[in-house]
């Protein structure tokens, strides 16, 4: 690596660097299927007009297709599209590649999504002249190890907020800085809905206050901005447009481990339902352990096909293991149908919060008995014990309470943007 640049001189500094993958999902595609590169490619989540593009390439985003476009409407903009099943694995695994090819170059300090992370710079790489020649040595590194397709766009800015709006003036393959020296600079020829954090209903909430365009807003004192948004948001907003540190520069605390799903029709009977639910919850355990965490309180959430949402939840000593926390989410679940008047079920959610490590002190049991606590620590190895065999045999080799034939259809794992799947979750 290159000897870093110093800093002793007084060239023009920024804090961090933001790189946010171009087209991520569909120039995997493209990078493991040679044919279709060059290609107007959508990544779907089934194969149907009627279902919407979850990516597109550089060359369908010509053509107006972007992530959410119906694909019937994308077929009548460009008859040549390509549409291909989404692979969630693969994309976890370019990911954890991605990441270990930038920290060849420099450490990650926060993940933002799948295809977003940043780097908070040290003292000898804030120069402009040095951060940027470690942006174009991590350029060169992902097209050398990761291969031609997988490009980037880098933003440099004294703050995350602003080098994230720096890697979106320039797509795809671009590099920006924004200096606090400079600004507002490039921002004023920006749109209101391009920055982070104003989208369609924040817009007419700054129209109130006489915020039309980014020279308003940039214009506008804190106090605005705090009235604006409603509260700190608005603070926090103001300090990260003028460069100044934020909140978001650090890295995130997990604070909950959860999960969701719409069922098929098939599945929204009562007890197919809850099949599901226990499917969830066991997903979500088994991640809890693998993150060395223990749960004291489940949330449950339903939403059934005519009517509200129903939800019920309970608080009990931190645990891990999946058998009591199975016995827990049976109660929620009675409770939550007879809310429901057992009503057929569009969506379920299963949530573990009050998360605390495994390292952190445990409180003991002043009454539980010699027996109570041996078969405690007895479901806690064999929770660990199914986990093992399932990393080992593959997804549902061994399961609690139901066979893996009734929960084939929805038990794998998908991507939301926000949270990335580790590896060894496509096998719990």
């Amino acid at each position: 690596m290159p000897a870093p640049v110093s800093s002793s001189d007084h060239s023009p500094c920024v804090d961090w660097l933001f790189l946010d993958l171009n087209s991520y999902f569909a120039s995997v595609e493209q990078q493991l299927n040679p044919a279709l590169r060059g290609k107007p490619v959508a990544v779907v989540p089934v194969d149907s007009d009627a279902t919407c593009a979850i990516a597109a390439s550089h060359e369908a985003k010509k053509y107006g297709i972007k992530t959410g476009t119906n694909i019937g409407e994308a077929r009548r903009r460009c008859p040549d599209l390509i549409t291909v099943m989404a692979e969630h694995d693969m994309y976890v695994e370019f990911h954890h590649r991605i990441i270990e090819e930038v920290e060849r170059h420099f450490p990650v300090h926060v993940i933002c999504s799948i295809d977003e992370m940043a780097c908070k710079l040290d003292a000898p790489r804030r120069p402009l002249e040095a951060a940027t020649a470690l942006a174009k040595r991590i350029k060169q590194g992902l097209r050398d190890r990761m291969g031609e397709c997988i490009t980037c766009s880098i933003g440099l800015a004294p703050n995350r907020f602003l080098a994230k709006i720096a890697s979106d003036l320039q797509k795809p393959d671009g590099l920006v800085a924004l200096l606090q020296e400079e600004l507002p600079g490039r921002l004023l020829d920006l749109e209101l809905s391009d920055l982070c954090g104003i989208g369609r209903r924040m817009e007419p909430r700054l129209h109130a206050c006489g915020i039309r365009t980014v020279a308003d807003l940039w214009a506008a004192d804190r106090e605005t901005l705090h009235r604006a948004w409603g509260g700190v948001v608005g603070d926090r907003f103001w300090h990260g447009l003028h460069g100044g540190p934020t909140e978001e520069d650090a890295p995130p605390i997990r604070r909950t481990i959860g999960h969701s799903h719409v069922l098929a029709p098939e599945l929204r009977t009562p007890p197919a339902a809850g099949t599901v639910a226990r499917r969830l919850l066991l997903k979500a355990a088994s991640r809890l352990r693998r993150m060395h965490y223990r749960a004291g309180h489940m949330h449950l959430s339903v939403r059934v096909e005519q009517g509200p949402r129903c939800e019920a939840q309970a608080k009990f000593e931190p645990v891990a293991d999946s058998i009591l926390l199975s016995r827990v989410l049976a109660d929620l679940w009675l409770r939550v149908m007879r809310q429901a008047r057992w009503q057929r079920v569009k969506k379920v959610s299963v949530t573990l919060f009050d998360l605390v490590a495994d390292s952190s002190p445990r409180q003991l049991e002043l009454f539980a008995s010699a027996d109570e606590l041996a078969a405690k620590e007895q479901r806690e190895n064999l929770s660990h014990v199914l986990d093992q065999i399932n990393q080992k045999h593959g997804r549902d080799s061994v399961v609690i309470g139901f066979t893996p034939d009734t929960v084939r259809t929805f038990s794998g794992t998908k991507i939301a943007f926000t949270r990335i799947p580790d590896r060894e979750e496509f096998k719990e």
